[in-house]
């Protein structure tokens, strides 16, 4: 397949006319839940709005972005996916992984990988907002934090947020944490943990 700057004609068909970017006023759309998330590290935001029929599927998805060719095409397949056939149901979207995504666009650049996963972030964003408004709550999936390295006080949610903001390899999870760099027993773990996540978001 031939690439322009590293991207499939997938992504760059879907970076060019991207689908179901919200044209409308806000106020206008009437969604059943919204999400809204950022990416600090690379200036990427993100938030989508998405309409949940009575059978819970999601019927309708739109977004809009602050972002790079990478956010713009995996989010404008992601809302195909979501929506095709009819709509997902909101149990099975929050299955959805970035690999998911990335598979359907026939790959990103390693070094985009990370944006890619603003889409999926936001999604299930909007997904539990729309719990909290039909009064499900309940149904939010709320994990507790294990501190993996007691000397710094990082936790297995940081290194988890770490591999989908893009983080690879341990040297630089160590950088950005300064995981064990104390009396570095915890490396075994964050070395498994940092490997766990990228095999569940990125396979």
């Amino acid at each position: 397949m031939e690439t322009n700057f590293g991207y499939s004609d997938i992504v760059m068909d879907h970076f060019t006319n991207p689908r179901n970017v919200l044209k409308t006023p806000e106020e206008e759309y009437a969604p059943s839940g919204v999400g809204m998330v950022g990416n600090p590290t690379c200036g990427d935001m993100m938030k989508i709005w998405i309409k949940v029929d009575d059978t819970e599927r999601i019927n309708d998805l739109k977004w809009k972005t602050f972002g790079c060719a990478s956010a713009i095409g995996s989010t404008s397949m992601m809302s195909v996916m979501v929506t095709e056939n009819g709509g997902m149901k909101v149990d099975d979207a929050l299955k959805l992984k970035p690999e998911d995504i990335m598979n359907r666009l026939g790959g990103l650049p390693s070094i985009k990988i990370h944006c890619s996963v603003l889409g999926d972030k936001a999604l299930r964003a909007a997904i539990y907002d729309y719990f909290r408004r039909i009064g499900q709550a309940g149904r939010i999936e709320e994990k507790s934090a294990t501190v993996i390295c007691e000397c710094l006080n990082v936790t297995d949610h940081e290194i988890e947020e770490q591999v989908l903001e893009g983080v690879s390899d341990f040297e630089t999870l160590q950088e950005r944490t300064k995981i064990s760099t104390g009396c570095s027993k915890c490396r075994p773990k964050a070395m498994e943990l940092l490997e766990h996540y990228r095999a569940k978001y990125f396979g």
